[in-house]
């Protein structure tokens, strides 16, 4: 069947630049294309999204976001991401295109690898993933299908970031986590986080795959493989295929801890541990170069990409007298081009000659012997960098890349580092000492905690006395009522007494204003009167005319009820001086219900009191005015 008949994209410019050609590979995700920039005019590799995952604005928004934060990320063992986009219903990433294989493809082949090749295939894989994590990114989805394999050796890691994307978009895609679940950490699949170690882990199981040519966990289904992941430990390479050395079996171990504070902090430790094994290994327990099937170059054990690397040597034919190029670049002359030693006539002017050449040969060992004293005097010398404050693992990670040893000495307190942090180290920072000393971490146990004393019913002065003497700081004064402890005296701390607490941080003190002010509204002013009175409060009393409480009855306070006051401290009150008077109209002689309406619409209230069977109104009671309000009882009958 002819694909690009079958595929919609095969033969189409995307979004106006990219020139599909065909499909190179089909994933959980995407499917990749080659393409050609025609802008540019440069090979790429198209990811574009699958259809259902597009449809998912949410879940765009995330992969393209994801999408700029790797394409700032340029090194050289990761695929370079040159430029995303949407044409319609197809989000897209342009990446570096690379007609090579993958690191599964080779395990395929070859089955499994001696750990002198297994190694050198981690250094660089590492090397991609220590960048990443350098620059805040976690791939979370490290394996073998995720390492590719240039034509001319380099191993590039791809797809980073990509993973996170699909993990916020759902847990519970079908297929998903099927085709990863063999790397995925235990916090992975307890859903409790991903972080750098999350994919040391997954390294460290690449790595057993490499030196076993299996996976450590396998079952009948992903849900069976993610237990054993969280239950089970990954075992010694070494049980599977005797002869692996003891320390390749602790670097497996290491970076597959269950725990992730057991393993190393980010690939870059895991990549540094790598170089102190196969830096250990004994002398000619190393196979020869890793040759990549397909690969135009042979790469040795350093591989692409990372320190070591070593292009494969250009040999020229001694027998043409050009010059033999080494990996070194340097040059030797294999024939006699200048006739030195070879018919020459005079032997004055070898004489000559060989006195310059003599002086020559002074000049150069005099210079190597200045250059050996400062490499052994300065070069070899290196300054101690600082490294208090950092967290332990961090700090370990820095002075090994400074290329020092670094050992864990005792915990101390230390009030200036919290605790996991560097308190100091020895020898300290800024000396120098020679390159590879071991430098001792001494780190923190936090500060020294103290308990805080009771200094409650103590004057202010007194209590900051008893928090010095107890090695603690006075912290802020905060002023609180109280309606039992005096005014100036201490009521409590916070923290509270009987606590411990850092050495260095404040504790605050609580001291009483004095009791809190009552609430005055709704009471009667001569009760409020004596009070205020028994508790040395001046009253500034105001009418309140708009009120209709009662006469004598408080409708507000200032200060507010619940203040704090203290003696001689003026109250301001507002008193109703009673409802408006209103003038009672005369109803003799209405009929009651006439006069009950009459009087409603002033604001009174009405009783009637009736004499016998007549309906009119003979006489009521109060008369005059009254207060709005008031009841008017009204007399019927006769």
């Amino acid at each position: 069947m002819d694909t690009t008949l079958a595929d919609p994209l095969a033969g189409r410019l995307l979004d106006g630049r990219y020139q599909v050609e065909a499909q190179v590979a089909l994933g959980g995700m995407a499917t990749v294309y080659s393409a050609i920039d025609i802008r540019l005019d440069r090979r790429v590799a198209l990811k574009v999204m699958h259809g259902d995952l597009a449809r998912d604005e949410d879940f765009v928004s995330r992969f393209i976001g994801e999408a700029k934060s790797v394409a700032r990320l340029s090194h050289p063992n990761v695929v370079a991401v040159f430029d995303q986009g949407r044409d319609g219903l197809y989000p897209y990433l342009a990446m570096e295109y690379l007609p090579g294989r993958t690191l599964r493809n080779l395990l395929a082949e070859r089955g499994r690898f001696a750990p002198g090749e297994a190694l050198p295939i981690m250094v660089p894989l590492l090397s991609g993933l220590a960048a990443a994590h350098t620059a805040g990114i976690v791939h979370r989805d490290v394996k073998p299908e995720n390492v590719l394999i240039a034509p001319d050796g380099h191993l590039k890691v791809v797809d980073f970031g990509l993973a996170r994307a699909l993990s916020v978009h759902t847990q519970t895609r079908t297929g998903v986590l099927i085709g990863t679940v063999a790397y995925l950490a235990p916090e992975q699949v307890r859903g409790t986080g991903a972080d750098a170690r999350t994919d040391v882990y997954a390294a460290g199981i690449v790595l057993y795959e490499l030196l076993t040519g299996s996976k450590p966990f396998t079952g009948d289904s992903p849900l069976a493989v993610a237990y054993k992941h969280v239950n089970e430990t990954v075992p010694a390479p070494s049980q599977l295929v005797p002869g692996i050395p003891p320390e390749v079996d602790r670097l497996v171990a290491q970076a597959t801890s269950r725990n992730p504070r057991s393993r190393p902090a980010s690939a870059g430790e895991f990549l540094r541990l790598v170089h102190d094994v196969m830096r250990g290994l004994p002398s000619g327990g190393w196979p020869g170069p890793v040759a990549w099937p397909g690969a135009t170059g042979r790469v040795t054990n350093g591989l692409a990409g990372y320190g070591g690397m070593q292009h494969t040597r250009i040999l020229g034919d001694p027998a043409d007298g050009r010059a033999v190029a080494g990996s070194d670049g340097d040059a030797a002359a294999c024939g006699d081009a200048d006739g030195y030693g070879y018919g020459n006539p005079g032997t004055g002017r070898r004489r000559r000659r060989a006195a310059a050449l003599a002086v020559a040969l002074a000049a150069v060992v005099f210079a190597l012997a200045a250059a050996a004293g400062w490499w052994l005097t300065q070069a070899r010398n290196a300054t101690v960098p600082a490294v208090a404050g950092m967290a332990d693992g961090a700090a370990v990670t820095a002075l090994r890349a400074d290329g020092f040893t670094v050992r864990m000495g005792p915990a101390v307190t230390d009030n200036n580092a919290g605790a996991g942090t560097v308190a100091r180290t020895v020898p300290a920072a800024g000396g120098r000492v020679r390159e590879g000393t071991a430098i001792t971490l001494i780190p923190s146990a936090g500060p020294r905690m103290i308990k805080v004393p009771d200094v409650s019913g103590q004057q202010l002065s007194g209590a900051e006395q008893a928090l010095r003497a107890a090695g603690l700081t006075p912290g802020p004064v905060r002023k609180v009522a109280s309606g039992s402890v005096d005014a100036g005296i201490v009521v409590s701390t916070t923290p509270a007494a009987g606590l411990t607490w850092p050495q260095p941080k404040p504790v605050d003190i609580m001291v009483s204003e004095g009791p809190p002010l009552p609430s005055f509204i709704g009471q009667d002013e001569q009760a409020i009167q004596q009070w205020a009175s028994q508790n040395g409060i001046t009253l500034n009393v105001q009418q309140d005319g708009g009120s209709s409480q009662p006469q004598g009855t408080i409708t507000r306070q200032s200060p507010a009820a619940g203040t704090p006051v203290t003696q001689n401290e003026t109250v301001t009150i507002g008193v109703s001086p009673g409802p408006p008077q209103v003038t009672i109209p005369n109803v003799d002689g209405m009929s009651v219900g006439q006069a009950r309406q009459t009087l409603m619409k002033l604001g009174f209230a009405v009783t009637v009191n009736r004499f016998g069977p007549f309906n009119k109104i003979f006489d009521y009671t109060p008369n005059g005015e009254a207060p709005k309000g008031a009841t008017i009882t009204l007399y019927a009958g006769f």
